[in-house]
């Protein structure tokens, strides 16, 4: 089956639409991506996005118009992907705008916007949406979502596989090895924490909206990373707590920037973008460092996409920290980068068609594995 996926991610920086075709098995599918296109946010409308991720009061129309607007786009992404219209089935993420865990008092809740009925229609294709409200209603965490897709696309080696995406948030998947006495675990998965959000956001201010990030880690390797003020940001709750944990911009978003920033007054620019590039890292090395002591995990290597994964400097960050594992790019693995998780979304729409189950207990912390998502046809 021919599947466009569409992930527009924690980062708001645009839609990355993934074509590619499915068959086989659900657990070990034959796969191949025929194509992926990056689709820009307009900056007007970039920018409205991560207002709305960080609490930004709107008014009703306002969030109508910003729901059409992230669907137009959702579909100029898919059009310009599969311009001959091969896809039979759109798996779209839709734009996160809120994540909210479940905790005590509360329970989970999570807002990915889309007219997803609107883009059936766009696209003259069914559309499954709302991948994490099942999980959610099921006591989950709704995220990740992707770990599952993960070890489907990327399969076993001899030892515990980690892969990870440096998105806005940084999310790490442990994929069992395929002999052995780990052979019958489960897939973990959890988020970790800010791996390119703060980035963009100090590089956003300091520059006053020329950038947008901090390309080829260009203004992180002319700094240095101030240690000790890593080490106090890695004792904070949210980095304490054991897995399953979700996160996102509404905890890690201008907020949180501030609050760091004041921490350093005087700091030169430079010093605190590489001491943000460094903490990314360090936070993903503190988990995994974790799980070794208490004698649970600790994967032979480490897979790593995301748009993250082309700044060299948090590259190079990750390499020291997570000592005794080989990191190395997804593509090597002939999985680019870039289309990780966009490929992640049309696996979960191929299995939505199938029913099979895209998430696990492990990952979420959800009762039972359920298919996920939700199917909009057009009319």
């Amino acid at each position: 089956m021919h599947v466009l996926g569409l992930m527009s991610g924690t980062s708001a920086d645009g839609v990355d639409a993934a074509l590619a075709q499915f068959s086989g098995t659900p657990s070990k599918p034959n796969w191949s991506l025929l194509n992926l296109v990056s689709t820009p946010y307009p900056k007007d409308l970039r920018n409205t996005v991560v207002q709305a991720g960080q609490g930004q009061r709107f008014n009703s129309r306002d969030w109508l118009e910003l729901s059409e607007a992230i669907t137009e786009v959702q579909a100029q992404a898919a059009r310009a992907c599969d311009p001959n219209a091969q896809a039979e089935l759109v798996g779209c993420h839709g734009q996160t705008v809120w994540h909210r865990p479940p905790s005590k008092g509360h329970r989970g809740a999570s807002w990915q916007i889309l007219q997803a009925p609107l883009l059936a229609e766009l696209l003259q294709c069914p559309v499954v949406h709302d991948f994490r409200s099942i999980d959610l209603a099921l006591g989950g965490q709704g995220a990740p979502l992707v770990p599952m897709a993960d070890a489907a696309l990327l399969g076993r080696v001899a030892g515990w596989r980690g892969v990870l995406n440096l998105g806005g948030i940084s999310n790490l998947t442990l994929i069992p090895p395929r002999n052995g006495p780990d052979r019958g675990s489960s897939v973990l998965g959890w988020d970790c924490g800010p791996a390119n959000s703060l980035i963009d956001l100090a590089m956003h201010q300091f520059s006053k909206g020329k950038l947008a990030f901090d390309r080829d880690g260009a203004m992180a390797s002319g700094g240095r990373p101030h240690a000790a003020t890593i080490e106090r940001w890695l004792k904070e709750p949210f980095f304490q707590l054991p897995p399953p944990k979700s996160t996102g911009r509404e905890q890690f978003g201008q907020a949180d920037l501030e609050n760091r920033l004041q921490e350093l007054p005087g700091l030169p620019i430079a010093n605190f973008v590489a001491t943000l590039t460094a903490f990314s890292a360090a936070v993903v090395a503190q988990d995994l460092d974790n799980l070794h002591t208490k004698n649970l995990v600790r994967p032979l290597e480490l897979v790593v996409a995301g748009g993250g994964s082309r700044n060299p400097v948090l590259m190079s960050e990750l390499r020291q920290r997570c000592r005794g594992m080989r990191v190395r790019l997804s593509d090597e693995l002939g999985l680019r980068a870039e289309a990780r998780e966009a490929l992640a979304f049309a696996l979960l729409a191929w299995w939505h068609s199938l029913r099979q189950p895209g998430n696990a207990p492990a990952i979420t912390g959800a009762r039972n594995a359920a298919v996920l998502g939700v199917r909009a046809d057009p009319g």
